[in-house]
């Protein structure tokens, strides 16, 4: 008899009855673990497939039950330090608790709301003091609105009586200024009502808190992903949280409408990989990597997608130097070899709509430089 991965776990009737009774009885404890073993094995190898399959889907795509039209279920992973990564709210939440309250990186989308909240709580029944919004979309800024309402900004000293009430109502929602320009434009698609705004913005390369006992460096990544951008970095902690310019589950995004270029997306995974994590030994863990979509990572599986962007940039800008046209471009197929891990012809974001994008871009840098 075989299992399904091709072992033999036990003996046909025929084998049985040549052997004395002795020796089935002692053969018969080895065949049992030697099946149980199999099955063990098979029930990997299946769930293995399952995750690859979801990992290869685009962003925003994978099953989960926003997708399923089910209730929304938001599971918590602890990362390293007192930071933890929450997991099917729309894009991935990145939460740090203390003494001082709970900070989080992004709120995911409208619906996952109460599921999010009670995450949080199932962690910490501390305040929530501070939101920090990566970028503008939606899957990451949906429950700003809601979630904000749960916790108080700490005001200062010299902000007193109603004034003071009313400073501190809601936790501060911290993001770059095109973030809330975007969200404040009346009739634009990104408006939204003015609770769910930034509190707190700035305009400068990054913004520097300390909260919970540790530095938390947000870190703008100009004309990446979008024009807003920000990278999270929780030093001692040794974790950043990097919204949707890294994503482990398809192509990036290039939001040319809303500020975004290939390049930028590049120069920030440069910077991440060459000027912010660190890895540990062998290779291994060190800084770890909350990305905007898809599972925990550290500095290696960065390395991967930061040479396969490179690469494919490289092959499109060369096609471009050679005066070749989008759709011979897209005919060519420059990233061919990584479509099985990152393609999709379905959803969201296709491969062809990722070649598309990172076309325009380069061909907008090209003519800027003549």
């Amino acid at each position: 008899m075989q299992s399904c991965c091709g072992s033999e776990i036990g003996a046909t009737a025929e084998e049985r009855s040549g052997m004395t009774k002795g020796a089935w009885s002692r053969r018969a404890p080895l065949m049992i673990f030697v099946a149980f073993a199999a099955a063990i094995v098979c029930s990997g190898y299946l769930a293995a497939q399952q995750g690859e399959n979801n990992a290869q889907q685009p962003v925003g795509q994978q099953n989960s039950p926003l997708n399923k039209n089910t209730a929304v279920e938001v599971h918590i992973w602890p990362v390293q330090g007192n930071v933890y990564m929450l997991v099917g709210a729309g894009g991935n939440i990145t939460m740090q608790v203390g003494d001082d309250g709970v900070l989080l990186v992004d709120t995911g989308l409208p619906q996952a709301t109460d599921a999010v909240v009670r995450a949080i709580r199932s962690v910490s029944d501390k305040p929530l003091r501070y939101i920090v919004n990566t970028h503008i979309h939606k899957d990451h800024t949906g429950g700003n609105e809601a979630i904000t309402k749960l916790g108080r900004t700490i005001a200062g000293g010299n902000v007193v009586g109603d004034i003071g009430a009313s400073a501190s109502e809601g936790a501060a929602i911290i993001a770059f200024q095109t973030v809330l320009d975007r969200m404040s434009t009346p009739g634009s698609k990104d408006a939204v009502p003015q609770g769910a705004w930034p509190t707190d913005t700035y305009t400068t390369a990054e913004k520097n808190l300390f909260f919970n006992d540790e530095a938390v460096k947000i870190i703008h990544e100009p004309a990446a992903h979008t024009d807003g951008d920000s990278f999270v970095f929780f030093r001692r902690s040794d974790v950043v949280s990097t919204g949707d310019i890294f994503i482990t589950t398809g192509y990036p995004f290039i939001d040319l409408e809303r500020g975004g270029s290939f390049q930028g997306i590049i120069a920030a995974l440069n910077q991440l990989l060459y000027q912010i994590t660190v890895p540990g030994p062998k290779q291994e863990r060190g800084t770890m990597i909350v990305p905007g979509h898809g599972r925990l990572c550290d500095q290696a599986d960065l390395v991967v997608y930061q040479e396969m962007l490179t690469i494919i940039r490289d092959r499109i800008q060369d096609m471009i130097s050679k005066g070749m046209t989008l759709a011979q471009v897209k005919a060519a197929r420059p990233t061919r070899d990584y479509d099985r891990r990152y393609g999709s012809t379905t959803g969201f974001w296709t491969t062809e709509m990722f070649v598309e994008a990172a076309y325009k871009s380069l061909s907008a840098k090209k003519e800027a430089n003549k």
